[in-house]
């Protein structure tokens, strides 16, 4: 009863992934959402340029994008089930098919970067670009270390302890949620 009650004391006290991870998390959805509010700033004080710059966003691509990274999402989630199942061919499919699913997302973003660049819509290009590039480009970054973080997690997958995994799949939520304030601010209101 007491190593119960103590078990119970630890998970009120360490979040899934650990209070590490949550740190982290915060301070970078803070840093997002600073950035995301100056332009939303910006875009108040100009919103003809601004929406004439926006207009040339490809919506599809995004569109797209979202999809891919809520399903990558979902699969981290399940993967998390059967690691508590110890359903390891289960867990190897769904730990893969997150990887995979966010390897779409970096792939249709640098094609969608590559049209911009040889649109000349570099950082210079205006005050939407500059935003544009650098809140797309931080959170592809953040993308491509959640990659990584759900690949090492794969290579050690036979030994994995599951805190490390709830903290990977954290960072990886992260970047979704990042993302799904990012695709309706950047895309869709006008």
């Amino acid at each position: 009863m007491r190593e119960e009650k103590l078990n119970n004391e630890k998970s009120f006290l360490y979040p899934p992934g650990g209070i590490l991870i949550w740190i982290i998390v915060l301070v970078e959805v803070i840093t997002f959402f600073m950035g995301i509010g100056s332009l939303l700033f910006e875009k108040n004080s100009n919103p003809k340029d601004f929406l004439e710059m926006q207009s040339s966003l490809n919506v599809n691509f995004a569109v797209w994008n979202t999809i891919f990274l809520l399903t990558s999402g979902y699969a981290i989630v399940i993967a998390v089930h059967f690691h508590d199942r110890t359903e390891q061919f289960k867990f190897n499919v769904a730990l893969l098919t997150a990887i995979f699913f966010g390897i779409f997302f970096l792939g249709l973003k640098g094609w969608e970067y590559a049209i911009k660049v040889n649109d000349g819509l570099g950082l210079d290009a205006g005050i939407f670009w500059g935003y544009y590039w650098l809140l797309t480009g931080f959170h592809y970054m953040h993308v491509v270390v959640g990659i990584l973080i759900l690949l090492i997690i794969f290579f050690y997958r036979n030994t994995i302890e599951r805190v490390n995994l709830e903290a990977g799949a954290v960072f990886w939520h992260m970047c979704d949620l990042i993302w799904v304030v990012l695709f309706p601010v950047l895309y869709l209101i006008h």
